[in-house]
This record gives structure tokens, C-alpha cells and sequence, in this order.
């Protein structure tokens, strides 16, 4: 078993179900390990997300040797009514590109330069 991740107090933007999502839209083979150290979570919160998604319909998996390969459905609405005629590829689209964006932003520094 790996290490808990530090809890989280007080609110934040992004539910945890949005994050699971997210790294699954960008890698639909993680390893539920990999998605809970990304996500700060524990592995048994992931599996519980994975679940809720699988029930609600926005996410499938099949079975590869040993491991998962994750299939989100893109056309799937959001559940809040605040959000009605948001597809989960529209929210995915802002949260990938995010997170594409920070990745390049960590690898130049302060200077415009690549580290190394």
C-alpha cells in the first residue's frame, strides 16, 4: 500500500470525480495507484470514484492483461442542473489543457529557459 496523501482542508474548484476524470482522459491506461498519487487521494477513494463514474454511465473499462483501459463517454452531460448542455469532453477539454499548460510551464524557468 502506498503512502496517504495529505489531507486537503477547507474547498476547492475541482471535485475529486473531475480530477479522476481527467487524468483517465489523459492517460486511459493508469493504474488506479498512479491516479490517486496524481489526484492526492487515497487508492480507495479513486476506486470508489471510478465506481460512481461507471454507474452514472460516463465512464466504461475493459480489462487488458493486468490492467485497465478506462473509456470516458465525451457526449455524457454534466449532472448539475447549473451546467445543463455541458458535455464531459467540454469540461475535460479545459481541464487536460490545464494541466498540458502547467506541464510545460514547469519544464521552463523563470528565465524562458529549459532547465538542465
Amino acid at each position: 500500500m502506498g503512502v496517504v496523501p495529505e489531507p486537503h482542508t477547507g474547498w476547492t474548484f475541482i471535485t475529486n470525480h473531475a480530477r479522476v476524470l481527467a487524468v483517465i482522459a489523459d492517460d486511459p491506461n493508469a493504474r488506479i495507484r498512479d491516479i490517486a498519487a496524481h489526484c492526492r487521494l487515497t487508492e480507495r477513494a479513486v476506486q470508489k470514484i471510478i465506481s460512481d463514474l461507471e454507474q452514472a454511465g460516463y465512464l466504461s473499462h475493459t480489462r487488458e492483461g493486468r490492467g485497465n483501459t478506462y473509456r470516458i463517454e465525451p457526449g455524457k452531460v454534466l449532472r448539475h442542473p447549473a451546467e445543463a448542455g455541458l458535455s464531459v469532453a467540454s469540461l475535460l477539454s479545459l481541464l487536460v489543457q490545464d494541466e498540458a499548460d502547467r506541464t510545460a510551464h514547469s519544464r521552463v524557468g523563470a528565465d524562458g529557459n529549459r532547465p538542465g
